[in-house]
């Protein structure tokens, strides 16, 4: 099996989810890895176009200014950004999603077995290969390839949080009053943005979704999540 030179997962982030709408948000991380090319900022898991479908996002480098994205911000060719997928429970990915920049392309391989699990990782080159040009602020290039649609690009960032507030609780300078309601709030990213990848894949290609028996995820009772694939985002860095 061909495959590239090694990278090193840098950042993680994940869940799991099917048939209902999970996201998992991580913006402004630690030192080593905050306003670097591997920031995770965000992870999204529903159902796609069709209940036979899963829509997986990943959001990348933010928050960016509005238009920094066209100046500064870009997807890095030393970068993997890969959909991590555990179909069997053990919570080790049986399958991945790759996606890598290439010139002003995003290629994406699989979903295919890795070629190995862990904190290291290789494209698996031979896997089937979907290629999208990567979209700028005024374009949503997309493309579809055996059922799988892709993305690849700058999005309005969804993370809603009122920094500003949280900075005045934290210190102590609006005790008691604490957080404002919903609608007097400020969302602090409303108009900041993210590089995004948006896969939409047929469950087909991702086996069947394990069942979780008395697991309490916080969303569900114990014993009540639906079957669900464990499902988590890297990204890794070129050795």
């Amino acid at each position: 099996m061909k495959k590239t030179k090694l990278f090193a997962v840098i950042g993680v982030l994940g869940l799991a989810c099917l048939s209902v709408f999970l996201i998992s948000a991580d913006h402004m991380e630690a030192p080593d890895v905050a306003s670097t090319s591997t920031d995770i900022a965000d992870f999204f898991a529903f159902e796609g176009s069709t209940p036979e479908n899963t829509v997986l996002v990943a959001t990348v480098q933010g928050p960016l200014a509005p238009m920094e994205q066209t100046i500064n911000a870009q997807f890095d060719e030393d970068v993997i950004i890969t959909f991590n997928i555990d179909n069997t429970g053990d919570f080790v990915e049986d399958l991945v999603i790759q996606a890598v920049k290439r010139g002003d392309s995003m290629y994406f391989f699989g979903p295919v077995a890795p070629i190995q699990t862990g904190l290291e990782t290789s494209i698996v080159t031979t896997a089937t290969r979907t290629v999208v040009k990567i979209s700028d602020v005024d374009s949503a290039e997309t493309t579809i390839n055996n059922g799988m649609q892709v993305y690849a690009g700058p999005r309005r960032d969804p993370f809603y949080f009122d920094f500003n507030r949280f900075n005045l609780v934290a210190d102590g300078a609006v005790a008691p009053e604490g957080f404002l309601p919903p609608e007097e709030a400020n969302d602090f990213f409303e108009d900041l943005n993210v590089l995004a990848i948006v896969v939409e894949v047929p469950n087909s290609m991702l086996g069947t979704a394990p069942t979780h028996v008395g697991v309490d995820q916080g969303f569900f009772a114990p014993g009540a999540l639906p079957d669900a694939y464990n499902i988590w985002i890297t990204t890794s860095r070129k050795q």
